[in-house]
């Protein structure tokens, strides 16, 4: 027997079940006779057998062929022989894929029909050429796309997806020459919406501040299409989009100063309608949407009215190229335990702000604050911050208490580990879920966009754009999901083993507390806590297996004022005289 790095895998497939000609069977044999010729007698009575019978090669998705290459990426054979390269696919692009991924591995291909065997110069060389032809159908259809976005670009329309903020999309029907009714579409403005980017361009060009903006529009409680309160990204969005932009000279110069392909003339360009920007973004596969560059954009006039000034519209854009490097950065700190766990009474998570003074035995201190409070300037919620030093270590007092009785304390690790259980399982299934969805969708786009780069028919094309980013939203939705699970998930992920050595260590929790790590402790704090409420005063701590509105800890504000005394009297100026740490405000 040779060893795995020796093996050989034999694959073969045929789209319909049958005992004739290339049946699969017959394929096996010519393959190990290959190998037989090739590689020696004692290598055919260990080659492994992959076959796919009923399954087309217009894609990857076969059975045996996934498990096929699930054992190549553990290395365990050193070449895959076929009968034919078109048993592998018929899609240049996904064959080209498998030889790069092949080629990583050290794992040689082999085709007895083309004689194609990437282990010879030949076979390498053959593989290069198909990698040339893959790489240049790529660049014909993209440049057909482009083609294609050209051409609608110079009718003005709006090509699908969610409408921008004030406004909604409108069918129109236009009967051709030929007697035929086409149906395009255009933005037409909602007035009681379209008051809304105009007030956040005002609001930007007045305070030179997305913080400030953020503010504002919370203290009006202003909401986003889908009645959400807006985020410093979602405006900068409206602010980026160009079609809130009047088209007239300034708009027509700022663009071909930006090496922009404009489709109008600079006549055009009469002040009447709106911008309309095609090809802004890259939605590469399996990556982020990304802002293209101006000079990669198609700029063409909607039949849309522009809801601002040019002027005010480029102005905005030089502020946030220069704002660029003061962009917002996350408060990082390494000794808040209840990060993630702590609520404020209006619902919102805090977080914890590091202050610039330390305690008597060197830490620094810090504060837990609200995310709304600080994101409205105190207008929608004025909390009072928590002393994170105090709150922490009064949390930990708890958990003392809490093991002094060991019946109660057994139960509660007990639902504990259920929910640890629960959570665990219900995030990997969602996770799965979402990422077989993204996964899929993006198979429909790429499909959708080659049907689009070969489409001649124009009323197809746009309903293909539309689709295409009707998609496209989705999939970015799916993608914020995927990493707030995956954030959830890698907080909490323990293996059962490690789970059960945090219990042990919790039985004695009373005795070893003060020797733990930071994130022994925290640890500790997630397999019995589901999330701590601060309302300004006292701290209720919400235990796992308690219904929402049940507070199975008594509240601590007794507590926290007794570790406050302490931490006073030990250092009178290292610690605010406040009890809140901070300010009180």
């Amino acid at each position: 027997m040779q060893k795995n790095q020796e093996m050989i895998a034999i694959y073969s497939r045929k789209s319909k079940f049958t005992g004739m000609g290339d049946s699969v069977g017959n394929q096996v044999e010519l393959c190990k006779d290959y190998v037989r010729n090739m590689f020696g007698e004692e290598y055919v009575d260990c080659c492994v057998v992959f076959e796919d019978e009923g399954f087309s090669g217009r894609n990857l998705k076969r059975p045996a062929f996934q498990k096929m290459m699930a054992d190549a990426r553990q290395h365990k054979f050193k070449a895959i022989v076929v009968y034919r390269l078109d048993r592998i696919s018929r899609n240049i692009s996904d064959f080209t894929g498998l030889i790069d991924e092949l080629t990583r591995r050290d794992i040689s291909f082999v085709s007895i029909r083309e004689q194609f065997d990437t282990s010879t110069p030949m076979g390498r060389a053959m593989m290069f050429i198909i990698s040339v032809f893959s790489q240049l159908e790529r660049e014909t259809i993209a440049e057909r796309i482009r083609d294609n976005m050209h051409e609608l670009a110079k009718s003005g329309r709006w090509l699908g997806g969610n409408a921008p903020t004030g406004f909604r999309s409108e069918a129109v029907s236009k009967e051709t020459v030929d007697g035929k009714v086409r149906k395009a579409y255009k933005l037409v403005p909602i007035p009681e919406e379209a008051a809304i980017p105009k007030m956040i361009f005002d609001l930007y060009t007045e305070t030179d501040s997305l913080t400030a903006v953020e503010a504002e529009l919370l203290r009006r409680r202003v909401k986003t299409k889908q009645g959400k309160d807006f985020t410093r990204f979602a405006i900068k969005a409206i602010l980026q989009n160009p079609v809130y932009m009047v088209a007239d000279a300034d708009a027509y110069k700022y663009f071909t100063e930006k090496e922009a392909d404009v489709c109008f003339p600079k006549e055009a360009f009469d002040g009447n309608y709106g911008i309309m920007a095609y090809n802004r973004t890259d939605q590469e596969k399996g990556k982020s949407t990304v802002l293209l560059p101006e000079n990669q954009w198609i700029i063409a006039i909607g039949k849309h009215p522009g809801l601002v000034p040019s002027k005010q519209w480029i102005a905005v854009q030089e502020s946030l190229e220069r704002n660029k490097l003061k962009g917002y950065r996350k408060a990082r700190s390494n000794e808040a335990l209840l990060t993630g766990l702590i609520y404020c009474s209006c619902g919102k998570r805090m977080y914890p702000k590091l202050s610039q003074r330390k305690t008597a035995d060197g830490q620094i201190i810090y504060s837990y604050v609200c995310k709304m409070k600080e994101r409205s300037k105190r207008e929608r919620c004025n909390c009072r911050n928590a002393n994170g030093n105090i709150l922490d270590a009064a949390i930990l007092e708890q958990l003392k208490a809490l093991t002094e009785d060991d019946s109660s304390f057994v139960q509660q690790l007990e639902k504990g580990r259920r929910r640890f259980v629960e959570s665990g399982e219900q995030h990997e299934v969602q996770l799965n879920d979402l990422r077989h969805e993204l996964s899929e969708n993006e198979k429909t786009i790429n499909g959708l966009i080659d049907a689009l780069g070969m489409a001649t028919d124009s009323v197809a094309k746009p309903r293909l754009l539309s689709r295409i980013e009707q998609l496209s939203d989705v999939n970015a939705e799916i993608k914020t999901r995927i990493s707030e699970l995956e954030q959830v998930g890698n907080a909490n992920s323990l293996s059962a083993v490690e789970f059960d050595a945090l219990l042990r260590m919790l039985t004695v929790f009373r005795s070893c507390v003060d020797g733990m790590s930071l994130e022994e402790k925290r640890a500790s704090v997630r397999t019995v806590v589901r999330k701590v409420i601060w309302d300004g005063v006292n701290a209720h701590v919400v235990l796992f297996g308690a219904d929402e509105g049940e507070i199975e800890f008594p509240d601590i504000k007794e507590l926290i004022n007794d570790t406050e005394k302490a931490n006073t009297a030990d250092d009178t100026d290292a610690v605010s005289k406040s009890p809140w740490g901070e300010d009180s405000k």
